[in-house]
């Protein structure tokens, strides 16, 4: 009894000495939790106290007392390397769907039971703990299908997607080294087609602002158009991040594609000297009217519009942010990452906004000569916006009216016109005669107009053979059924929309390369069409953790997604295949 005492009193004061010295009590670093959502989803836990991590073997979860009741589907978060081990760092959460297969519906209940062990970064380990949940389910919500239960795989140590990778210098980097680092981000970016569009925006309002337009004044406007840009789409990057809602992509539905359209079409208008717009009368005349006669509020209102309707697309660096975002809930470290990367994409924005009030031509001809160019310009973005609701045939035809209209002002066949300007007038003239001929043949290639010529000459079979077939699938139900069915396959899922234009880009240069095609015919080609972005493909991006098109997804031969091998955003031919042969 003796020894029992003086073991005893040991053992407590070794606990006491070991937690006074700042380590945390169990309870304070495992915080277990779990409840039932209003879809009879199991959400649950654990909150992890500062510098705690748990261990992704040890984190288990299983149902007690469950009868008829099973595990449909585990949506869980990726673990990351520590140490040698797959641990958990950020609190980690479980969604658990459940399935019923009785024909015995109503409130059940039944028990959760958790285990799970961790440690302290400061060299603590503390002992394995299970803690049980006691639940009441409602089962007549529940599916009654027999589909067995999916884990989203660990990533094996030292694999990391380019956006885990960009995710994870948020996390473990300092505030300047974050801000350094996603500004140079933006100004990649800024040189990627996506951001193309955004130039002869910013020089249109630069120029119509008339020849008494200052290097000053071009500097300030140019700055209120970016800071607005990049409010917006930090805004935006934060609400998909948190909500996983892809602000963006609501904001390409045809009405709005149509009315922001309208605009540019406005604009230009104004600039060919058809009339002058004055009075406020309508959105459209609002913006029109801020931009052209110098008012900073329209052209902050054109920047913050222009970035979530015409901005750039998704990319790894704005994934990993907003990985980051919806992992953390750290809005402010996200929205400030977000902000750096939209101002790296504004500064070559500045750069074309100074320079087109500094060289602005004095009045005369040239000014004349100068906003017709950019009234054509600003048609030419109409029409691009308008591609993403709009049959590519008719687009086409615009391209080719437009072309050929601005061709005969420049004086294609005007024998008395300056040698130069007639030279580039009869190019244009030939190459929009070129887009419509290919819009009566009912093609839409843009930059080989005439190709149907001479594919009318090869054998229509050996064509489809070259060209890569996609099964099309626009909900979880579709997508599943053909992974079911091609379980044991290669498996690639792309995520894409009519309104991407970096997912036009996939389609015309990436997936029309030889080489691409012949390394794709080892796969089962999935895509998923994002376009209408109702729940159905709400649903497919929260599943993949998608916040925007082009992501293309590989699955393995059981059905999981190699997380590692993601691609976000555009990639040119010889990466893209790199990436696949590295599979």
């Amino acid at each position: 009894m003796k020894f029992f005492l003086q073991y005893t009193f040991i053992f407590i004061l070794s606990i006491t000495t070991t937690f006074a010295a700042g380590f945390l009590m169990p309870d304070q670093a495992f915080q277990p939790y779990a409840k039932v959502n209003d879809k009879m989803e199991i959400e649950a836990g654990i909150t992890l106290g500062e510098e705690i991590y748990v261990y992704d073997k040890q984190l288990k979860m299983e149902l007690v007392n469950a009868k008829d009741i099973s595990i449909k589907d585990v949506n869980k978060p990726v673990p990351v390397e520590h140490h040698g081990d797959m641990v958990h760092r950020e609190s980690p959460k479980y969604v658990l769907t459940l399935q019923d297969t009785s024909s015995d519906k109503g409130v059940k209940e039944l028990t959760l039971k958790m285990s799970y062990q961790g440690c302290s970064e400061q060299g603590l380990c503390y002992e394995p703990y299970t803690k049980e949940f006691n639940l009441k389910i409602d089962t007549s919500k529940l599916s009654t299908s027999t589909t067995s239960a999916k884990q989203l795989p660990a990533v094996k140590a030292g694999e990391k997607s380019e956006t885990d990778i960009i995710s994870d210098t948020i996390k473990h980097s300092g505030f300047f080294v974050i801000i350094a680092t996603f500004f140079l981000f933006g100004v990649l970016l800024s040189l990627t087609p996506c951001v193309f569009p955004m130039i002869p925006i910013i020089s249109g309002i630069i120029i119509s602002q008339g020849h008494g337009l200052t290097t000053r004044k071009a500097f300030a406007l140019s700055v209120v158009y970016v800071l607005a840009m990049a409010v917006a789409y930090t805004i935006a990057g934060v609400l998909a991040g948190l909500f996983g809602s892809n602000l963006q992509a609501a904001l390409q539905t045809p009405w709005v594609v149509y009315s922001f359209a309208g605009v540019f079409v406005a604009l230009a208008m104004s600039m060919f000297g058809f009339y002058e717009l004055k009075l406020p009368d309508s959105i459209v005349s609002k913006v029109s009217e801020g931009s052209s006669k110098g008012g900073f509020i329209g052209v902050a209102i054109m920047g913050f519009l222009s970035a979530l309707i015409v901005g750039p697309c998704v990319a790894a660096p704005l994934a990993g942010a907003l990985v980051y975002i919806g992992q953390t809930g750290d809005a402010f470290l996200g929205a400030t990452a977000l902000f750096s990367m939209s101002i790296g994409m504004g500064l070559p924005l500045i750069l074309v906004g100074v320079s087109a009030g500094k060289f602005m031509p004095k009045p005369g001809a040239w000014m004349t000569m100068v906003n017709a160019i950019f009234g054509v310009i600003m048609l030419g973005v109409a029409i691009w916006m308008l591609d993403k609701v709009i049959p590519n045939e008719i687009t086409i035809l615009l391209y080719a009216l437009l072309g050929i209209g601005f061709a005969l002002y420049l004086g294609a066949f005007d024998n008395q016109g300056h040698i130069f300007k007639r030279t580039v007038a009869v190019i244009m003239f030939i190459y929009s005669l070129a887009l419509f001929m290919s819009f009566l043949a009912g093609k839409t290639n843009l930059t080989q107009p005439l190709g149907f010529l001479a594919a009318s000459t090869v054998n229509v079979e050996t064509i489809k053979k070259e060209e890569l077939q996609f099964e099309v699938v626009t909900s979880l139900e579709e997508l599943d059924t053909v992974l079911e069915q091609n379980k044991g396959k290669k498996i690639m899922l792309d995520f894409s929309a009519e309104w991407c234009v970096a997912c036009k880009e996939f389609d015309e240069i990436t997936f029309q390369d030889p080489a691409v095609i012949q390394e794709l015919k080892n796969y089962v080609l999935v895509r998923a069409d994002v376009t209408a972005n109702d729940e159905n493909a709400k649903a497919l991006s929260k599943k993949y953790k998608v916040f925007g098109p082009p992501v293309i997804i590989f699955f393995d031969q059981e059905l999981q997604p190699i997380h590692s091998k993601t691609v976000v955003g555009f990639t040119e031919p010889i990466k893209f295949l790199e990436h696949l042969k590295s599979l």
